[in-house]
């Protein structure tokens, strides 16, 4: 056994004895995987280092905040700064404001923000107001798509349309969920059934517009027209879970990316997270105003938080949205994270192993099979076990890509052509290993 091997298993051992798992959040105790999960000591750029100094090119980017890389020189002195200034007041900020008035000119769609502390608590604050603005009880939302660990959310299709989702983690009543309506993703014909059925009793349809938690899947061009139109139709409020998307793959998010392809699209609430945090604990939900306005202390609608827009997460955020709203800032992020899967592509295929891959901005994602899954059984078909082997396979030669089959990976502004053809030359080596087994 090596000493990075000891020293990560040291720590893993001792954080079982303290913390469920060993672990916060549990992707990271690397039980999809196997083996033992790294304990990360410092990060820099597009790099981290583990608890043995083992240095890795970053493909996780703290789950997609970290899109200038870690310890970009503006956010780490706009964070310095405010750290000055006091880290929590309790009271209303000029900052809070700024940030705000930033997202909103980036995200026309929306005319007011509400800014909390997770993304969970954004998606869960953003049905409690679709609730409260439409006076209905009912919410759809997509297998495979993840809103945070809210109860209502933590829910798994029921036996048909006429009925709603069942729990999926102990601890949440079925009586919690059952105004969840759960619906597999693309699938058409079964949307337009779901609002044949229910469609006077729906607050919200919450969606991923690309899913980033069964890896990288895009909610098709005629698919999100369709769920625009029943929605509008209904009375039913369109809601953007952009957490992950938000400013990562655009500077618009991916509803600027759909609007591309239906002219005048927007949804009627979104919710935002990790990029516009820079990766300090910050998130959003935001709509028209109209909206809006059931929010306490304006309207009926109770949401707060002791560390909501929290001075110093403000400052991290906003120096952050500084930074990415530079001209030819997509552009470039995008070609890295294209090229990065495009070289994946081929190493796969020169090995004749099935392999598709896609990307937007700077987040991708790739599956072990031949064609890109459109929902969540067909991501299911793909093969586990050899995922497992390529990412230990990499792990092994310094490149930390998500120790999940399920994740969406993440290229940051930092990476750099080289470090994109380091990655590559290591997916080769793995790759022919796994074409001669």
């Amino acid at each position: 056994m090596t000493q990075q091997h000891d020293q990560n298993q040291t720590l893993f051992e001792r954080a079982r004895h303290v913390i469920p798992g060993g672990v916060n959040s549990p992707v990271r105790a690397f039980k999809a995987v196997g083996g033992t999960p790294r304990f990360i000591k410092r990060a820099q750029g597009a790099y981290f280092w583990d608890a043995n100094d083992q240095k890795y090119i970053d493909y996780i980017g703290s789950w997609g905040p970290m899109i200038l890389g870690h310890g970009h020189p503006a956010v780490v002195e706009a964070v310095q700064k405010a750290v000055l200034d006091g880290f929590s007041f309790g009271a209303p900020t000029e900052r809070e404001v700024e940030l705000a008035e930033a997202i909103l000119a980036r995200v026309p769609s929306m005319d007011m923000v509400r800014l909390v502390s997770s993304g969970t608590e954004a998606a869960m604050s953003a049905i409690r107001l679709a609730r409260g603005a439409t006076g209905r009880n009912k919410l759809i939302k997509f297998e495979g798509c993840y809103h945070g660990h809210a109860d209502a959310l933590l829910v798994k299709a029921g036996s048909g349309l006429a009925t709603f989702g069942n729990p999926t983690s102990a601890g949440v009543p079925p009586e919690v969920v059952q105004h969840t309506l759960v619906l597999e993703y693309n699938h058409v014909a079964q949307l337009e059934e779901a609002f044949a059925l229910h469609g006077k009793d729906i607050a919200c349809l919450m969606i991923e517009p690309i899913a980033g938690n069964m890896n990288f899947v895009r909610a098709s061009v005629p698919f999100m027209k369709r769920c625009r139109e029943l929605c509008t139709e209904h009375g039913t409020l369109l809601v953007f879970d952009e957490v992950m998307t938000g400013f990562r793959v655009a500077l618009g998010g991916a509803q600027s990316v759909y609007a591309r392809a239906l002219p005048g699209f927007e949804p009627d609430m979104t919710v935002l997270g990790k990029v516009i945090g820079g990766g300090m604990p910050l998130a959003a939900f935001g709509a028209k105003r109209a909206v809006m306005e059931h929010l306490a202390p304006l309207g009926a609608v109770y949401q707060a938080g002791t560390l909501s827009g929290n001075p110093v997460a403000t400052a991290c955020g906003l120096a952050t949205l500084q930074q990415i709203s530079q001209p030819g800032f997509y552009d470039d992020l995008s070609r890295k994270t294209s090229q990065l899967v495009a070289g994946l592509q081929a190493a796969a295929d020169a090995q004749g192993l099935p392999f598709c891959g896609d990307s937007e901005g700077g987040m991708f994602g790739f599956f072990l099979m031949s064609e890109l899954p459109q929902n969540y059984p067909k991501v299911m078909t793909t093969n586990g076990a050899r995922f497992n082997q390529l990412f230990h396979g990499l792990l092994d030669r310094g490149v930390y890509i998500a120790p999940a089959l399920y994740e969406a990976g993440f290229v940051s502004a930092a990476h750099s052509d080289a470090d994109i053809e380091q990655t590559i030359v290591a997916a080769t080596e793995v790759f022919r290993l796994l074409g001669s087994a």
